[in-house]
């Protein structure tokens, strides 16, 4: 079984997969952290290649060409990032989504500190113009809105949820649907 967790900048996709692969014995993938070190090791933040990636398609193709090739090649292991849907087909697909005051309150929390906000509404127009970039890129390259429901098989609301309840809650539904 392959599961994608994909969602909003500051949603619990990391925390969500890092927890559930634990939880089912799998390996774990999170594209996020490879575009960030991607970013690192070019001397730019994650903003700047996320700027690049908008007129020059190697800042997402890199990790979308890894996923396709894991969803080939192989099973049980859970992988974030979002458009992971997409480049395996055949996965478990979940979305998460909280609303920006949770996700920049997460973000400001966050341990890796790769991205730094003095604030919380600095931090939540960040994520907004970061969800705005994601997206333009995602239709320009692949024709896709990764928001738009009908490509999951489960969209999780997880403003009041912690990870564990939203990795509960994942596990659940999988029970009942297979």
């Amino acid at each position: 079984m392959i599961i994608t967790i994909c969602g909003q900048a500051g949603s619990g996709k990391s925390s969500v997969a890092e927890l559930l692969a634990k939880r089912l014995g799998f390996k774990r993938y999170s594209m996020g952290d490879l575009r960030r070190k991607a970013a690192y090791e070019r001397g730019m933040t994650l903003a700047e290649f996320n700027k690049l990636g908008e007129k020059e398609d190697f800042t997402d193709r890199f990790v979308d060409e890894l996923q396709e090739k894991l969803g080939k090649e192989e099973d049980n292991f859970v992988v974030d990032g979002r458009t992971s849907f997409h480049f395996i087909p055949h996965s478990v697909k979940v979305y998460l989504h909280a609303d920006v005051d949770a996700r920049a309150r997460r973000v400001l929390r966050d341990e890796r500190k790769v991205e730094k906000f003095n604030n919380l509404e600095e931090c939540k127009k960040a994520l907004v113009v970061r969800e705005r970039s994601d997206n333009k890129r995602y239709r320009k390259y692949y024709g896709i809105d990764v928001r738009d429901r009908k490509n999951y098989d489960y969209w999780i609301d997880t403003t009041d949820l912690t990870v564990k309840q939203t990795v509960n809650k994942i596990i659940r539904l999988m029970e009942k649907d297979f």
